[in-house]
């Protein structure tokens, strides 16, 4: 449900004990990094030098450790929230913090509060690009799950962008997978482009039913954009990024999407798509 950050200031960043907090997470030493995590909570409860950023951020990596009981999670992970907006509004682990807020609300299917919470998120609040790209990629998600798909696109396609622009291929990738999967159920030559949508997008009172088709060079662009990395390496029993690809090919009559997959059929595990490629 997290992701690892911690304070960004530069004093407390370079706190050992800090440091040494993320690194046992990441190399899943839960224990050790949850009996670290007392001694940090307790320096950052000092009166005279009272570190709430800090008390908020082991808070939360401690209740998604499992330190209490299930039926408290989502009143804690909420404190971590408010005491954030606070402290740090708009930072990193603010935004970690409403992400994993929106996870828990999903996981108990309270799916509206979710995207309520995910729409705290935004770069006029100061968020940086990748936390507003995961924001949009889960809320596509939870607005596709419930059949809203034209939002749903509008979501992922932002996403996409967002990662892409600080880097985060595979996760950019995700997206174009995802908001493809959608795309091609209808498809409309002189359909709206995603960016022409995303800018005359208008807020709503409530999510609905809605679909919208594709515009074919949508596509292509998420194409090129999935065999950016799935090309790198075929392998793999289960390739549905590629046999989606093969979908899109056939879709919108783009030959060379198959041609490339084709060329690296020696290389190809999964049986399913070696069978479309004979087909």
């Amino acid at each position: 449900m997290k992701l690892l950050t911690g304070p960004q200031s530069s004093e407390k960043s370079s706190s050992v004990d800090s440091l040494l907090f993320k690194s046992l997470l990441s190399e899943g030493k839960k224990e050790e990094a949850l009996k670290l995590s007392e001694n940090i909570l307790a320096q950052s409860r000092l009166l005279d030098q009272r570190d709430f950023e800090t008390e908020a951020w082991i808070r939360m990596e401690r209740a998604l450790l499992g330190e209490m009981e299930n039926n408290g999670l989502g009143q804690e992970l909420r404190w971590c929230v408010d005491r954030l907006a606070s402290v740090a509004p708009g930072s990193p682990l603010h935004g970690v913090s409403l992400l994993n807020l929106a996870a828990w609300h999903r996981n108990q299917g309270e799916h509206m509060m979710s995207l309520v919470t995910l729409s705290d998120i935004s770069s006029d609040r100061g968020h940086p690009s990748d936390i507003i790209g995961l924001s949009r990629l889960e809320s596509g998600r939870i607005l596709a799950s419930i059949g809203d798909l034209e939002p749903a696109m509008r979501h992922l396609w932002i996403a996409m962008r967002r990662l892409s622009s600080v880097e985060m291929s595979a996760e950019s990738v995700v997206c174009a997978i995802e908001w493809l999967d959608i795309a091609l159920d209808e498809i409309e030559e002189d359909s709206p482009m995603m960016d022409e949508r995303i800018v005359d997008a208008k807020p709503r009172d409530s999510p609905g039913m809605t679909t919208v088709p594709s515009n074919p060079d949508d596509i292509r662009e998420c194409v090129e954009l999935i065999l950016s990395l799935a090309l790198i390496d075929v392998s793999g029993t289960q390739r549905d990024d590629l046999g989606l690809v093969l979908d899109a090919s056939q879709a919108i009559h783009e030959p060379k999407w198959k041609s490339e997959i084709e060329k690296r059929s020696h290389e190809i595990q999964d049986s399913r798509l070696l069978e479309a490629l004979q087909s």
